[in-house]
């Protein structure tokens, strides 16, 4: 053997052992590869006509407006749903003149500065722009700056604060409905006295102290005659630190810490109790009924007065029920419970309406095995009928009507043949009757209704179909009009191409697996392409796109030469029960027994998809299951990068992990947690970890981090000072592609000019 055989022969068994890889694909993970993938998303910005993203109906009437961009500019629309006609909502060029003229800026009619409006009368309008707030007549077209600046955006945020906390605000005075009392809490009890006055103050409570005081929150009933407040034993509040390193404000770095309760932290038990004002009785619910609360909602009065209701939250949320005090006599009465062997889905599925003042009450609940409407009798808390049913699942409640006694909601998985991950809209009366198919257009479909709810605006489309957007009838869902066909012409003459919707058998030889396919603008059947899946397994919902849309953050990672594909494996929500059930106490499964198998059987009919050559990348939950899948599949996937992971689920946030993996913190905690498994990691790893991440514990990220150092395992860190929760920015993006175009490429990622200059793409929660 020859001095050149020797070389070559070495160079193959380094290649069969992972150690180096080549470039099979040829021509890939280029700088022309780069500068596209760069440029995805200018490149194929503002190329869809006619596809508006909302409608807004105006309040109490049948018309609604919206924005359509068409080749030749932006162009408000106007609705008239009784006469079955849209025309322009104003004259365009008249009121950018009139605007220019108010405002001294220069505007453009085919891009009028602003993207709502608020209609004031017929012939009124008000919008946003340069920082204040103008009302133009339509009549004459006149503009009017009316001294107002427009309102900050909300953004509200889920706090931590659970009902019945003790309030650290000081002193509330909480009127009663016929302004008569005050009520308040004081030295830790429950006081009231006459409104307007200081004298004539009456204790309530004798039995409040430090450590058990009664809330705040406090819930009169509507005859002013009662109240129901919790009292509340509080628990020792965890927090999280972490340093800002590079502030902006300042050359030393910032400690920051936030509130931050973790799995298996102790937490407020609240005891409802009702006082009668003139009697100045008082009756608690028994603790013995509400045992290790994981929450207890607010105290809510019946209209008449008879009895107030709270839903009480078992933790390990194994058990859920709504119960009614009786204020004549204290009685507490179990309406409904809800129990599971594995989880109830109370943060994504919980669903209860009451009617006629609690007489009746409308129950979702995924007792057989979907997720389904009960009608209950509110007197005895007992099941009237079943509303809906049959193997496919309810996903929301749009309306419901009273005095017809029918409602319309949202749901998936009925309509044979379709992606069942599809909304469709349908209409049922309270008894189960009349179950009517407002919508059925192959499609997944967003409905946005007018305030009367007799007609709705629909628009459905589906990753590899445009949007069409009609008027429809919500008493049968007929077509009244057809407002908008998406024009994607000009968005195919760049190469984009539309992502292929796929689906395979998944481990239990039945259910079927649905995801997608995307392939890059230059696409070669010829040549060999690795496969990159973007992950997000949490199980509080499901995540594979399927609307249309670009796809930009997965299509510009594939112009590099990549195909990315991204599934809904078992254990995510919106299938059955039983599919969500397989994430119970064991979230490291991710459902990769059925993306494995998924991969293998698109590879089985594109020969082009090279599954020995796989990485899979995600943020958050995906962060965990990216990680997790180079250390519990490493015999499939070769190459992760992984954002902000919540890599042990003891170190994140309470509600969301104690819902999937239950409670109290036993041995399966462990089982799944990536930095007790780190020692398995077999292929390649990035960790990408905000220093600032208040969603999830940066110290995660870090604790693997740490237990790959002490298995001798090797691996990547990207540390991005000032960054919260996010896969990881520009420059993590930058990272990112460049990991996997050497590790499954074969190739170093090029240097060519403005690659420090990455487009900004959509970041995933």
């Amino acid at each position: 053997m020859n001095c050149k055989e020797k070389i070559c022969r070495y160079l193959a068994q380094l290649c069969v052992c992972g150690l180096i890889t080549i470039n099979v694909a040829g021509a890939q993970g280029t700088a022309e590869d780069y500068q596209r993938a760069a440029a995805f998303g200018e490149t194929t910005r503002n190329k869809v006509y006619y596809s508006p993203s909302s409608f807004t109906w105006l309040e109490n009437e049948l018309k609604c407006w919206y924005v359509n961009q068409t080749p030749e500019g932006k162009r408000f629309m106007l609705v008239d749903a009784v006469a079955r006609s849209k025309v322009q909502a104003f004259d365009h060029g008249k009121l950018a003149a009139s605007l220019a003229s108010a405002s001294g800026e220069s505007v453009d009619a085919d891009s009028l500065p602003f993207n709502a409006i608020r209609y004031i009368t017929a012939s009124q309008i008000e919008f946003d722009a340069f920082n204040k707030v103008w009302s133009v007549s339509l009549a004459d077209y006149r503009a009017t700056d009316t001294g107002r600046k427009p309102e900050p955006p909300r953004w509200g945020r889920g706090g931590g604060r659970y009902w019945g906390d003790p309030d650290e605000d000081g002193i509330r005075e909480i009127p009663s409905p016929d302004s008569n009392w005050v009520a308040y809490i004081k030295n830790y009890n429950v006081y009231v006295r006459p409104r307007g006055k200081r004298e004539g103050e009456l204790q309530l409570s004798y039995d409040g102290a430090l450590g058990n005081a009664y809330s705040p929150y406090i819930a009169w009933s509507p005859d002013s005659r009662k109240l129901a407040v919790n009292k509340v034993r509080p628990n020792t509040q965890r927090k999280i630190y972490f340093v800002e390193s590079s502030p902006s404000t300042q050359l030393q770095p910032i400690l920051q810490e936030r509130n931050y309760l973790k799995p298996g932290d102790a937490l407020p038990q609240s005891q409802p109790v009702l006082f009668l004002l003139e009697s100045r009785q008082s009756y608690a619910v028994q603790p013995e009924l509400i045992p290790n609360q994981y929450g207890l909602s607010r105290l809510e009065w019946r209209k008449d007065s008879r009895a107030f209701t709270f839903e009480y939250n078992q933790r390990g949320h194994q058990r859920y029920e709504v119960f009614s005090m009786d204020a004549s006599t204290g009685q507490v009465s179990s309406l409904i419970t809800e129990t599971s062997s594995t989880f109830i889905d109370y943060s994504g599925k919980k669903y209860r309406k009451d009617i006629n003042d609690g007489r009746e009450m409308i129950w979702a609940s995924e007792r057989d095995g979907w997720n389904h409407l009960y009608l209950y009798d509110g007197s005895t808390g007992k099941v009237k009928n079943q509303i809906t049913k049959g193997e496919w699942v309810v996903r929301e409640v749009v309306h419901v009507d009273e005095e017809k006694r029918y409602l319309i909601f949202a749901g998936s998985g009925r309509e044979a043949g379709q992606d069942p991950y599809f909304i469709q809209y349908y209409r049922v009366n309270f008894d189960g009757s009349g179950l009517t198919a407002l919508t059925s257009e192959n499609g997944n479909h967003r409905a946005t209704f007018s305030s009367d709810h007799s007609m709705f605006v629909d628009t459905y489309s589906r990753v590899d179909a445009a949007p069409v957007s009609v008027l429809r009838s919500a008493a049968d869902g007929k077509v009244l009009l057809e407002l908008e066909k998406a024009d994607v012409s000009e968005l195919l003459a760049t190469g984009w191409k539309y992502p292929e919707v796929f689906h395979a058998t998944g481990r239990d030889g039945v259910t079927d697996i649905w995801g997608v396919i995307i392939r890059p603008s230059n696409f070669d059947p010829s040549k060999s392409y690795p496969v990159i899946e973007n992950i997000y397994a949490g199980p509080q919902g499901s995540f594979v796109p399927k609307n249309f849309g670009t796809q930009q953050g997965m299509a510009a990672l594939a112009e590099l030469g990549f195909i990315v594909v991204q599934i809904d494996g078992m254990g995510t929500s919106n299938r059955s029960k039983a599919f969500h059930d397989v994430c119970w106490k064991n979230l490291k499964d991710a459902g990769f027994p059925d993306r494995i198998l998924w991969m293998k059987a698109a590879a089985a009919k594109y020969s082009y998809m090279d599954l020995s050559r796989v990485g899979i990348y995600g943020t958050s939950a995906g962060g965990q299951n990216a990680a997790g899948a180079v250390l519990f599949h490493p015999e499939f996937y070769k190459v992760a990068v992984s954002s902000c992971g919540c890599h042990d689920n003891r170190m994140d946030k309470m509600w969301w992990n104690e819902q999937w993996m239950g409670y109290p913190i036993g041995p399966h905690y462990a089982e799944c947690s990536n930095v007790v498994n780190a020692h398995r990691l077999q292929g390649r790893l990035m960790l990408i970890v905000g220093e600032v991440d208040d969603n999830v514990d940066p110290a995660s990220t870090m604790q693997v981090v740490d237990a790959l150092i002490k298995a001798n395992k090797d691996h990547e860190l990207v540390v991005v000072p000032g960054l919260g929760h996010s896969s990881g920015g520009e420059y993590g993006e930058r990272k990112r592609r460049d990991f996997f175009v050497k590790h499954l490429l074969g190739v170093e990622p090029p240097v060519w000019d403005g690659q420090r200059e990455l487009v900004k793409i959509d970041k995933r929660p």
